[in-house]
This record gives C-alpha cells, sequence and structure tokens, in this order.
C-alpha cells in the first residue's frame, strides 16, 4: 500500500515564536511529511516584528529540521492552506481555555474549507504562554528569556532598545 504524503500547515503570527510554538513545531515534525509554518497577520494586533522579520527569525530555528519549511501569507488561513495542498492544520492546545475557541475554528475549517485539524498538547512548562504575554511583560521591563528562544530574546532586546522602551536587564544564556 502506499503511503499519502500528508502536509500540514501551522499558521499564527509567531510575534514573537515562543518556546510553546517551537514545542509545536518539533512534534509536528515527527507527525507529519511536510510541515509548513505559516506566518499570517492577526488585523486585531499590532506588529511587533515585521512578517518578514519573523519569517526569518523561525527558518533560523527550524534549519536542523529538513521537513519543515516557513512561508507568510496575506490571504485567509484556508486559502493558504489550499494552495499548499495541505490537508492539515497543525493547532497547538495549551489550556482548557483554548478548547472552546479551536473546536469552533476546528468545525468551521472543515466546513467551509474541508480541512481537518491536529491538535497537540504543548508540553507543561509552556502551557501559560502566549506572544501577546511575552510582548506585553518585555514592554513593561520583565523578565521573557525563559520563555522565547535566546536568538528571539535577543532581537527583541534590540527592537525594544531601539524603541526606547524598558526590558529586562541581558540575561545569561
Amino acid at each position: 500500500m502506499e503511503h499519502k504524503q500528508i502536509t500540514a500547515i501551522f499558521p499564527g503570527s509567531f510575534d514573537p515564536i515562543t518556546n510553546g510554538h517551537l514545542d509545536v513545531i518539533r512534534r509536528g515534525n515527527k507527525l507529519f511529511d511536510q510541515l509548513i509554518v505559516a506566518v499570517g497577520q492577526n488585523p486585531g494586533k499590532s506588529e511587533f516584528f515585521t512578517k518578514q522579520e519573523r519569517v526569518e527569525m523561525i527558518r533560523e530555528l527550524v534549519a536542523d529540521m529538513p521537513r519543515v519549511t516557513v512561508k507568510s501569507y496575506d490571504c485567509l488561513t484556508v486559502e493558504f492552506a489550499r494552495q499548499q495542498k495541505a490537508q492539515v492544520m497543525l493547532r497547538g492546545m495549551r489550556n482548557l481555555s483554548d478548547v472552546g475557541y479551536e473546536f469552533q475554528l476546528a468545525m468551521t475549517n472543515r466546513t467551509v474549507a474541508g480541512i481537518e485539524t491536529v491538535f497537540v498538547m504543548t508540553s507543561e512548562e509552556y502551557g501559560y504562554v502566549n506572544s501577546t504575554m511575552v510582548r506585553q511583560l518585555a514592554l513593561l521591563g520583565g523578565d521573557v528569556s525563559k520563555l522565547i528562544p535566546q536568538s528571539v530574546y535577543k532581537r527583541l532586546r534590540e527592537n525594544i532598545q531601539e524603541n526606547g522602551s524598558k526590558i529586562a536587564p541581558d540575561v545569561p544564556e
């Protein structure tokens, strides 16, 4: 019996990418023949890093994962999935509060576009982390160095310092 190649997309704004996102990418890399990290825009959020900066950072982080590619998109997520011939949408579940929203999204995507959603639970240590919280903490001077990859943390610090905001002191690696 022939194995059908399964392509999945993992969509998000990734502004910035967190250790929780990376955890989901690593899990997806084991599950699918091809995983596309789909970097999009959330119109309801202000942008901290440009889309191109986010793509570059993620590409550096997944360079050792040959089945993972990183692409940006500007259309509906289901349309991007269709363009990429993806059969599956990968979503990370952090905690119980994600379930209602993610369930509604998965049902809508299946009804509207015929795309299935596969959920993976993030590791316990990332169950509370999201990009919005990381941005807010960093802008108020909080230490987010344990929540995001070190290369992203360095870029985050540079970005905030260039714009004159507070940030936690440099944390040794």
